[in-house]
């Protein structure tokens, strides 16, 4: 069952343009980037920035919220966007990821994750079930179950292990969705997993696709693979996704990356990248990346991106912005941060665009060739 309608509303060759129809009225264009906000925040920038750029559906992280600031908070003020202010759609990762970043606090049984908190050292413990029950408390609107990503390199008894848990514990969160009605309040995706092992991830889309959930997500990409090992996965990964459910590739967000996902059919992005990189001084423009902090923009009385249209760009130099980062003012963050996500939500509306108009490969070309160049001090 599923609280929102998937229409695909264009196509060129393996992209695709559509929209998510939320029961609550809330539409989301796709291709989408979703900004992250692991704790019920996205670094640095304001729910009323995202609303004001334009953005209809962030993340939160379950885990992060289980121990900060926790259910019994989260309960009482009615889950997290009542908590955190924020009037439009919430998607939350499941832990599964961080069981894998955090690994050396983390160990796997056939019954779940056990875990100590990297805040204080204290013992918990995440079953398929229960973090479920948490993304209920938290009210998501669009919820990831329990699964195993696996390391890389990994072998291939790794690699089964992770694949068999994955499925075990998607057939327990489908159940315990069903019993205790969250079908009828939450939309719960599955999620692929496999590693760079074709034939692992082949098996795990079949397994996945007779589940017939609202949606689908590729994990376990991004994880010190070799660029071209992953190109490889999700290019044949996507190609035997159903056509008819969104598509959502797992923590990839750099520019050359979603341009190929997009091109091969992925309709759904979330990274931290663009503001983890604005934080640290490096922003997105119409001509590739830019280094804030170097020497060069010291005297420029001049916006970050002439031809972007973000009111970062139209009221601040180069000169104050590089002046701030090197100052370590908090602004700094701020309004970088603002400009990077401007950026992104604009240049997926590009994209979408470019899919409309059959212009897909041009874009593709353009970006690429901005984007993977070195970072400019112009």
């Amino acid at each position: 069952m599923s609280l929102f309608r998937f229409d695909v509303t264009n196509t060129f060759e393996k992209s695709r343009t559509g929209v998510l129809k939320f029961d609550n009225g809330i539409h989301v264009e796709t291709p989408v980037f979703m900004p992250v906000g692991t704790r019920g925040s996205v670094k640095a920038v304001s729910q009323e920035s995202l609303e004001e750029i334009g953005f209809n559906l962030i993340l939160a992280n379950t885990y992060h919220l289980y121990l900060r600031p926790g259910t019994v908070v989260l309960k009482e003020f009615g889950g997290i966007k009542k908590f955190m202010s924020w009037p439009r759609l919430i998607l939350t990762d499941s832990g599964g990821y961080q069981a894998f970043s955090l690994s050396k606090l983390t160990r796997y049984s056939a019954e779940g994750i056990h875990f100590k908190s990297h805040i204080d050292g204290s013992p918990h413990f995440f079953t398929p079930e229960k973090v479920l029950d948490i993304q209920d408390i938290i009210r998501s609107d669009i919820v990831m179950p329990l699964d195993d990503c696996a390391p890389y390199p990994a072998d291939e008894k790794r690699l089964r292990q992770s694949l068999e848990r994955t499925h075990q514990w998607i057939g327990q969160s489908l159940h315990h969705w069903k019993r205790m009605g969250y079908d009828k309040t939450r939309n719960l995706f599955g999620i692929i997993q496999g590693g760079t092992n074709l034939a692992f991830r082949s098996e795990s889309v079949d397994f996945m696709k007779d589940l017939d959930l609202p949606g689908y997500a590729i994990g376990g990409l991004s994880v010190g693979e070799k660029n071209d090992e992953f190109r490889n996965v999700l290019a044949a990964t996507a190609a035997q996704m159903p056509e008819h459910k969104p598509r959502y590739l797992m923590g990839v967000g750099s520019i050359p990356e979603i341009l190929f996902a997009v091109n091969h059919g992925i309709d759904m992005f979330d990274c931290v990248l663009p503001t983890r990189n604005a934080r640290n001084g490096q922003v997105f423009t119409s001509l590739g990346k830019l280094n804030l902090r170097a020497e060069y923009n010291k005297f420029l009385d001049k916006p970050i991106d002439e031809n972007c249209g973000c009111r970062v760009c139209k009221r601040y130099s180069l000169g104050y912005i590089r002046h701030l980062h090197k100052t370590q003012e908090l602004l700094a963050y701020e309004l970088s941060s603002f400009h990077n996500l401007f950026f992104m939500h604009q240049l997926m509306g590009q994209i979408r665009n470019s899919i409309r108009n059959n212009d897909l490969p041009s874009l593709t070309q353009d970006l690429n060739a901005r984007f993977t160049a070195q970072v400019s001090e112009f």
